[in-house]
């Protein structure tokens, strides 16, 4: 570690990290660096740095994974220090070292320390020598059913990447098959490991943080069992309703887990806790973690201020800070949850969420109004994260927050974010990584007067297009309306496609009973719904006619009107396979061409966008006449991957 003062930080990340970590940056006086591919030219993270510097490119393996040009860039920006953030290169070993020997800081542990904990294999064989408890591992060559159901992962990476759980024996060599191939897509390396999947377990980590003068503290536990594909949704500080003695101990083999490898700055020690209070150690990561501002909340820190701080040589008291209180995260996808998750790409016209002002609710993003949201990396939105003395306190702020949030232009998991933390299971404390499993249909259930509501959104949205301009109050114009019952005002909107119809009148509002309007304008219109006053926020897209309305009481709703007359169309052919959303093939099923028989289900195409793999399945049994997508090949939303031709019933 470096004994020289830091004068200017390069971040070798992009979105919310990267303005996150430029945060604590600017306030320790530091001058900031990013970099940036070619589609984040104008991303939030390049406005907030002080220089950037282009890396030619798109893909990640061009541009943020290229170690060599990021060192060229701090080197040619004038930067003394490297911080990886998460993900991309925060946990290679070698681009560790190359940083350090170019001359830079890195703000980050010993490569030594990150090369021993990055394959899971032999991480595990570390902690098994250091008294860590451990799930013995299972040889999925020579796996029985009594070995059921077994947990496959990948051995060089994580956040849900190469994983799958078995539970027969015939899909035992598919799914191996199958974890392989995306492990060694995602991470370069292929090698897969098995062992026991533990039903219902719960998600439990501790933040570690260690100097360079042998001072290690354990900073408290998280709980993450909420997660979707293997991947972290709602997060909180402490682990509720963990024993006293399990808490302890799971901190005792955290700092084992930290010194057995001479650790030094943030890292996170991961455990699978049992149903029956039996702690397992899962994995080290050597890096800052997504969900590491609960901590920070809890223990009132800046642990990106400590990174540099340790990197600089400083030493840490020998006991940490006491915890206060309770924080819980949300992270924001541009997603659809009802649609396997599907992630969503284009504008992001407006995000706010209320309260971060107060200091309650904290708000870390990477995107502001205007910004598009692409294919190429997460489709996290922001992380809002609520801090209160109490979990009960804390989870209500946070799923008032996300309620009361306006985010128009995507799709988003916000709806079920605000379930799931109003949901019975989550209030006991002890939900488990099945939750979404059992839960995730009926989270996503519309809800029973969701019509009514959305004739509601079409309203307010009908209104606030009828006001003449920008600022201009709807009243200004009552006069100039047909005063007719007979002859109302009409608009068209198709909703999630479903079409409805918008009926109203200068005084009130036509066919919806119990309905009075108050005022509109251009982006607010405000209605008496059953003697309840309701306000709805209004966003105009010109470059495609959509109106965005969100409320508290409707939620949000994306409008896109009908022409009066409509265009004709191109069929499609049936059993034509199209693209759900933009994306690359990352792998064809074996022996598919055109002329080979496919089954119902059977899937025939991978595509991988936002980090996220998504099964192409047949729509039908019968033959391929048409396959148009490559291996390698770059498709954009709606475009043609295959024809399927059904089978003619005997």
């Amino acid at each position: 570690m470096t004994q020289q003062p830091i004068t200017s930080l390069l971040v070798a990340n992009r979105g919310e990290i990267a303005v996150r970590i430029f945060r604590t940056a600017r306030a320790l006086g530091l001058a900031t660096v990013a970099v940036h591919s070619d589609p984040d030219a104008d991303a939030l993270h390049v406005r907030e740095a002080d220089a950037a510097v282009r890396l030619p490119g798109a893909a990640p393996a061009d541009t943020y994974l290229r170690g060599d040009l990021v060192i060229k860039a701090a080197l040619a920006a004038g930067a003394d220090a490297v911080h990886p953030g998460y993900g991309f290169l925060s946990e290679n070993a070698g681009f560790a070292r190359e940083v350090t020997a170019a001359g830079l800081a890195w703000i980050g542990p010993p490569p030594e320390a990150i090369e021993a904990m990055a394959s899971k294999t032999r991480a595990k064989e570390l902690m098994r020598a250091a008294g860590v408890p451990l799930l013995d591992p299972v040889d999925p060559t020579a796996a029985t059913a009594a070995d059921l159901p077994l947990l496959l992962k990948a051995a060089a990476g994580g956040g849900g990447r190469g994983m799958r759980v078995v539970r027969d024996l015939d899909t035992l060599k598919e799914s191996l098959d199958a974890a392989c191939a995306e492990a060694a897509s995602a991470f370069g390396d292929g090698e897969v490991f098995a062992e026991p999947y533990v039903e219902r377990g719960r998600h439990v980590e501790v933040q570690v943080l260690a100097d360079s003068h042998g001072t290690v503290w354990a900073l408290g536990t998280r709980d993450c069992s909420l997660q979707r594909r293997h991947q972290k949704v709602i997060e909180e500080a402490p682990a509720p309703a963990l024993p006293d003695s399990l808490r302890e101990s799971l901190h005792t083999a955290a700092v084992a887990a930290a010194r057995a490898v001479s650790y030094q700055g943030a890292g996170t020690v991961e455990f699978l806790v049992a149903a029956d209070g039996r702690p397992y150690f899962l994995e080290m990561n050597t890096r800052l973690q997504v969900e590491h501002p609960v901590t920070e909340a809890v223990f009132g820190l800046d642990l990106v201020a400590l990174q540099l701080r340790i990197a600089e040589g400083a030493a840490l008291p020998l006991t940490p800070p006491e915890p206060a209180g309770h924080a819980v995260e949300a992270r924001l996808y541009a997603e659809d949850p009802a649609r396997d998750w599907r992630p969503q790409t284009g504008v992001l016209h407006t995000l706010a969420v209320p309260g971060e002002a107060g200091g309650t609710v904290r708000v870390d993003t990477g995107f502001a109004d205007g910004d598009t949201v692409g294919i190429h990396y997460d489709p996290m939105l922001a992380k809002v994260v609520a801090h209160a003395p109490t979990r009960a306190e804390a989870v209500r702020a946070l799923a008032h927050a996300l309620a009361g949030a306006r985010i128009h232009g995507l799709t988003t998991n916000r709806e079920l974010l605000v379930r799931s933390l109003r949901h019975p299971e989550f209030a006991t404390g002890q939900p488990d990584t099945g939750f979404y499993e059992r839960h995730l249909a009926a989270l996503t259930e519309p809800a029973p007067d969701t019509a009514g509501r959305t004739a509601l959104a079409a309203l307010a949205g009908a209104l606030a297009e009828a006001v003449p301009a920008p600022g201009a109050p709807l009243a200004l114009r009552l006069g100039g309306w047909r005063n007719l019952r007979s002859q109302p005002q009409t608009r068209r909107y198709t909703v999630g496609g479903t079409e409805h119809e918008v009926r109203y009148g200068p005084v009130d509002p036509g066919e919806h009973p119990g309905v009075r309007i108050l005022s509109a304008e251009r982006h607010l219109v405000v209605l008496e719904v059953e003697g309840v006053r309701r306000t709805f926020h209004v966003k105009h897209n010109s470059n495609t006619s959509e109106v965005y309305v969100d409320s508290p009481f409707t939620g949000a709703h994306t409008l896109t009107p009908v022409p009066r007359f409509a265009d004709p169309q191109d069929r499609t052919e049936p059993g034509s396979l199209l693209a759900p959303m933009p994306g690359t093939v990352v792998r064809v099923a074996e022996g598919l061409v055109p002329g080979a028989a496919v089954t119902a289900g059977q899937p025939l195409l991978w595509l991988e966008a936002m980090k996220m793999e998504h099964r192409i399945v047949s729509p039908a049994s019968g033959t391929l006449t048409a396959l148009h997508a490559t291996l390698g090949h770059q498709v954009e939303f709606g475009a043609l991957l295959a024809v399927v031709q059904e089978e003619t019933p005997a």
